[in-house]
């Protein structure tokens, strides 16, 4: 990926791997299936100080040693590193129901431990004899295994006959291979096995290939992450200027602000809340730092300012009405356009207020800015509210009640009717109803609210590009639940995604832009929609490269993601003038 002088490269592989991702879903999926229960992990789950506070925070409490407890209806979750086969047993004993969220390379590596000790080797692990997994993998070796922290002790081995020489799965790729080498030199009868982490060895490479690309290094993870210091340790030995930090808090804007291009890598077990905020605040420092106004990296600053700040979606909004009034022929009223504009930026700043006071962290780029300036947020969305209910009741009555309507039914949303021993107490607690609601609100104030005051209710048209605005909003919803699914599913959010899994939800939007390009052809066609609608379908080409973005690991932070899948909402408006201009352009001369 090329970069400017000044730019930011995100390492492809930072964040959750595959062994972390799947011990916190299994983590997850126990809290939610087994309410009631106490609920312990054997030892921190995986070595990220804030999701082992949030995996708390849902009653998932970590523990140092076994277990002493008077509760038969305990269960314990082994961490993503292992644990010795006598501890296990120890756990059973004890009569407590135990699930393994053991890292699957790491129980590869105990296999072999154990299959090469029953026939006699002597064991060997290169790694750090303090790590949690090193000593699980030790157990393997009935507690017979020697740890190796560096090639020097090879010389210190006595006479040995068989040997296996195995890795801690998150070792340093060149320091374990120097340690094999000196090991085969002295007994070339040892085997010797490759066992570190395919994601550690990307990983390291990358932080190898990015130390030869940029000016600077930032590593996010924690300090007790042994995979995270390796990373910070490779980015000091490239002789950069380098970081290892735990969260946005820890980095020194000063300095960072003084440094050109810089590489941002996180280790294994980093959520991808947190390398969003650094990369937020990075880009904030960066930018201040250049001179001139209208420079890139300014203009690319007020973009993602308004992204941040729901400005962008506001516009989005005012060009999806722009969009739906040129496809039926209607006459473009600039106060429809307004309306649309000031609700949807209020509907948005009011949702997250009101998220902000039942959500424990932030979990988004958004959230966090949102708490620094909550009040200042509250008053504008409540004007802004004010204003678009104004500027309804200027174009009509009817276009007034129904807003105000569409604003009850927002507020009703929340409030938790039903009785306390129901699963749903509140239509916001019924999994995906976000994803329905929120487009079913902007095709209304869209399309219907312009219209309601005259006698095209249930046209045709208006059906179709209702129907059409849904989807564009829904798959934008979708989509960004899709990118967010690792945070919503540790804050507890049950989107779509979550609720269908992320494999559904690509088919969900596919069958979404499928049926968008049959709406447009066939509307068209039957005279439905005007002649300029065919040009929508540069929306759906859009939705389809941002669907291809989901499907790979995009290498863009959360805000810049989220301003990629609204631009489609001024795609629709951009579209519409062009399709506009195109089928009357011999009237316009």
């Amino acid at each position: 990926m090329s970069i400017s002088s000044r730019g930011i490269i995100l390492a492809k592989t930072a964040g959750f791997c595959m062994g972390v991702k799947r011990a916190v879903d299994l983590a997850l999926d126990v809290a939610r299936s087994r309410q009631g229960r106490r609920i312990y992990t054997y030892g921190p789950l995986i070595h990220n100080p804030q999701t082992v506070e949030l995996l708390r925070s849902k009653g998932i409490e970590p523990l140092s040693q076994v277990p002493r407890l008077n509760d038969e209806e305990a269960l314990i979750i082994i961490r993503a590193h292992g644990v010795s086969p006598q501890e296990m047993e120890e756990l059973k004993e004890k009569g407590y129901e135990v699930i393994d969220a053991t890292c699957p390379k790491v129980s590869h590596v105990q296999g072999i431990i154990s299959k090469h000790h029953r026939q006699g080797c002597a064991i060997l692990i290169a790694g750090d004899p303090e790590h949690p997994e090193v000593k699980g993998l030790a157990g393997y070796a009935e507690n017979e295994a020697t740890v190796l922290t560096d090639e020097a002790e090879v010389d210190l081995l006595p006479s040995l006959e068989k040997i296996c020489l195995v890795a801690q799965t998150t070792q340093d790729v060149k320091h374990y291979q120097t340690i094999a080498d000196r090991l085969k030199k002295r007994f070339p009868q040892t085997v010797v096995y490759n066992t570190i982490c395919q994601s550690t060895e990307l990983r390291q490479r990358e932080i190898g290939k990015l130390a030869s690309e940029t000016e600077a290094l930032v590593v996010v993870g924690g300090k007790n992450s042994a995979n995270s210091r390796r990373l910070a340790e490779i980015a000091r030995l490239s002789g950069k200027p380098s970081f290892h930090i735990e969260t946005a808090d820890d980095l020194d804007e000063k300095t960072i602000s003084r440094c050109g291009s810089i590489g941002v890598s996180a280790g294994a077990s980093t959520p991808n809340w947190i390398i969003d905020e650094v990369l937020e605040k990075i880009s904030t420092g960066k930018g201040r730092s250049e001179k001139g106004i209208f420079n890139l990296h300014n203009l690319l600053r007020l973009w993602l300012f308004a992204v941040r700040t729901d400005l962008y979606a506001a516009c989005g909004a005012a060009c999806l009405s722009y969009c739906a009034a040129v496809v039926q022929q209607l006459n473009v009223e600039p106060l429809n356009l307004l309306t649309a504009s000031f609700y949807v930026y209020a509907i948005h700043i009011l949702n997250r207020y009101i998220s902000s006071r039942t959500t424990p962290v932030t979990g988004s780029f958004r959230e966090t800015l949102f708490l620094k300036s909550k009040k200042a947020y509250l008053r504008t969305a409540l004007l802004a509210l004010a204003f678009a209910l104004a500027i309804s009741l200027i174009s009509g009555v009817d276009s007034f009640l129904l807003l105000f309507s569409l604003s009850l039914f927002g507020a009703a949303y929340y409030v938790k009717f039903l009785p306390s021993r129901w699963r749903f107490r509140s239509l916001r607690d019924i999994p995906g109803s976000k994803n329905i609601v929120i487009a079913l609100a902007w095709s209304v104030v869209v399309t219907v609210v312009p219209q309601v005051n005259e006698d095209r209710l249930f046209t045709p048209g208006l059906i179709s590009i209702f129907i059409f605005t849904f989807l564009i909003v829904f798959s934008r919803t979708a989509l960004a639940d899709i990118w967010n699914l690792q945070s919503d599913r540790l804050l507890g959010r049950e989107t779509l995604p979550v609720m269908i899994g992320s494999s559904a939800a690509r088919k969900l939007i596919r069958a979404s832009a499928f049926l968008m390009l049959l709406i447009l052809a066939s509307c068209v066609y039957l005279g439905f929609l005007s002649p300029p609608a065919i040009f929508l379908v540069f929306c759906v080409f859009y939705l389809w490269i941002c669907l291809e973005l989901c499907g790979r690991e995009a290498r863009f932070s959360g805000l810049v993601l989220e301003g990629i899948l609204e631009t489609n909402y001024i795609i629709a408006g951009v579209a519409a003038f062009g399709g506009n201009l195109f089928f009357n352009w011999p009237n316009n001369f």
